[in-house]
């Protein structure tokens, strides 16, 4: 791959780190000779450069938000990885009743649109499914292709994991930072908290992560309705669930 889109990529995966990062925030990083792309928010060595910068405010405006979800989208645009499926998506999303920018901001924390990644724990594809998850909720070997095979097919992978999502917010009553929980840890981790985040900082990273960037890919109107609920709320002195 060429210098500049190594490059291109490493700014792309960057905005899309900083959805999810404090105000303030810092995205340094570098691609290595494999291609592998390398993100923190310090320059951990020499290797790391600055990508990006949030300045960050700590009480944006309207105007703040409509700029911050504008550079996001664009961020998406240029992707390839996302370019690729995002009709996928789509589909998933009408198949399973889970909100489109929901997805996406999942895809993006778990597997940054990387169809064929597999992680340590044996996780596929774009919404890192687990095979035996996905047995769960209908995908089966074909042939001579194993569940873990077909997972990293992007159309069975999105249909799979929507699928489990979509089951997650109904057994957690619609309360999205539990299902969030629930997709990262496993619904016992969240049944053992007391149907509360775990108290574990990869899953609470998680949650705060995917939260942000949902947040930040839904339209301005949207997040100001949410902002008045949960005024309202807050004045009834009641704590409504987060709205899809």
């Amino acid at each position: 791959m060429k210098a500049i889109q190594r490059l291109a990529l490493a700014i792309t995966t960057g905005l899309l780190l900083l959805a999810g990062a404090p105000a303030h925030a810092e995205v340094w990083g570098y691609v290595d000779a494999r291609g592998q792309k390398h993100f923190a928010d310090h320059q951990v060595s020499r290797r790391y450069q600055l990508l990006f910068q949030n300045p960050g405010s700590s009480s944006p405006t309207d105007r703040s938000v409509r700029s911050r979800a504008a550079s996001l989208h664009t961020a998406f645009e240029i992707s390839v990885g996302y370019k690729a499926v995002k009709h996928l998506i789509r589909e998933a999303a009408a198949a399973s009743g889970v909100d489109y920018d929901l997805l996406k901001a999942v895809i993006s924390t778990e597997s940054n649109f990387n169809a064929k990644v597999v992680s340590p724990m044996g996780a596929v594809g774009l919404m890192q499914v687990i095979p035996e998850t996905a047995e769960r909720f209908g995908v089966s070997a074909k042939g001579r292709q194993t569940v873990e095979q077909r997972l990293t097919d992007p159309r069975t992978n999105l249909q799979a994991g929507a699928r489990y999502l979509a089951w997650l917010l109904k057994r957690f009553d619609g309360e999205v930072p539990l299902a969030l929980a629930a997709y990262n840890a496993g619904e016992g981790a969240v049944d053992r908290a007391g149907r509360q985040i775990p108290n574990y900082s990869e899953t609470q990273n998680y949650v705060r992560k995917v939260m942000r960037l949902h947040q930040d890919l839904r339209p301005p109107k949207a997040i100001r309705m949410q902002r008045t609920t949960t005024q309202q709320a807050r004045a009834d002195g009641a704590t409504p669930a987060t709205p899809l």
